[in-house]
């Protein structure tokens, strides 16, 4: 697979990142084993985890088989910090907090260092610069090599990113921000993106799927064993099954069938190669759902464009068929 720089740093990653979201939770260890196997084998090496997924089960299943199946050294483990599983306040991004947090994540994924730390939000009841002090930290300490962020909006990462660039004594700069990016969610290209590519970080699209729409298998209907048939998971995939989103999904299916390939390929491929993108960060349920989005890499985005400018034109999150 293909590897890219993060951002304007030296630290590279593999241009698919494989997320962790459902391990401890949905995935148990066995498939946990194999999708990493997968996933190494045909040269990923970006592997995104939090220490709440699966109230840090994703993290404890990852270090168990980091070392016994794949060498640690070649990974890159990107860990976040600062969600609180709390009903009076989700994020906590205080020094005190963060630096805690940061310990039990080495300890459970039994490593001494993570590649790149990110903070999971921005906590409006902490000074941002509490927040930032925490992760130059942590990065000066050894226990973090590379730190990002996740969720901010725009005038949030350029505050976070000067602030780094102007503070006397502080060296740590941002690699990375983590935020949502699909053909039916592209929200970021307002001041997210933009705001990204000027300051050199790089960024890693979760739900590079439209939370698993994009790939037309809620065309028909919703079928069992998805995420919009489980009670739980329905609500974070009910947004994106409206009338917009279908227009987008059936272009995206007009193009895989031109192409004689899948509309998750597609649509991965799309997010993949747009500009200031490092690595989309893909989800799966089991070893064989991964293997079919990483076959993705036999996929030009070239080839893409040009079929589905010629049949559609995608503006603003909207298909408009051009006939």
């Amino acid at each position: 697979m293909e590897q890219r720089h993060l951002g304007r740093t030296g630290l590279r990653v593999s241009r698919i990142g494989l997320g962790t979201l459902t391990w401890g939770r949905d995935t148990d260890e066995h498939d946990a084993a194999e999708q990493l196997k997968t996933f190494w084998d045909a040269g990923g090496t970006l592997v995104d985890t939090a220490d709440v997924y699966g109230g840090g089960e994703a993290e404890y299943l990852l270090g168990r088989l980091v070392g016994s199946l794949v060498p640690r050294e070649d990974l890159v483990i990107a860990t976040k910090a600062g969600n609180v599983p709390d009903p009076y306040r989700r994020f906590n991004g205080s020094r005190g907090h963060l630096l805690a947090a940061l310990d039990a994540s080495l300890e459970r994924l039994g490593t001494d260092y993570v590649d790149l730390w990110q903070i999971h939000a921005f906590d409006p009841e902490t000074p941002l610069e509490e927040t930032l002090q925490a992760v130059d930290l942590a990065v000066s300490s050894g226990r973090v090599r590379y730190a990002g962020v996740s969720n901010f909006c725009g005038w949030q990462l350029a505050k976070a990113a000067t602030w780094q660039l102007t503070a006397p004594g502080v060296r740590t700069r941002l690699a990375s921000t983590q935020m949502e990016y699909s053909l039916l969610q592209r929200g970021i290209e307002r001041e997210v993106l933009p705001a990204a590519l000027d300051l050199g970080i790089g960024l890693l699209p979760s739900s590079p799927l439209g939370r698993g729409v994009l790939t037309g298998k809620y065309r028909q209907g919703t079928p069992s064993g998805s995420r919009g048939a489980s009670e739980r998971l329905a609500p974070f995939v009910e947004p994106y099954l409206d009338d917009a989103a279908a227009r987008i999904t059936e272009a995206v299916a007009t193009a895989a069938d031109g192409l004689a390939t899948s509309p998750l390929h597609v649509a991965l491929a799309w997010v993949r190669d747009r500009p200031g993108v490092a690595a989309p960060i893909v989800g799966a349920r089991n070893a064989g759902q991964l293997t079919e989005a990483l076959s993705v890499e036999a996929l030009s985005t070239a080839t893409v464009f040009v079929l589905m400018c010629g049949q559609f034109l995608v503006v603003c999150g909207r298909v408009v068929c051009s006939g």
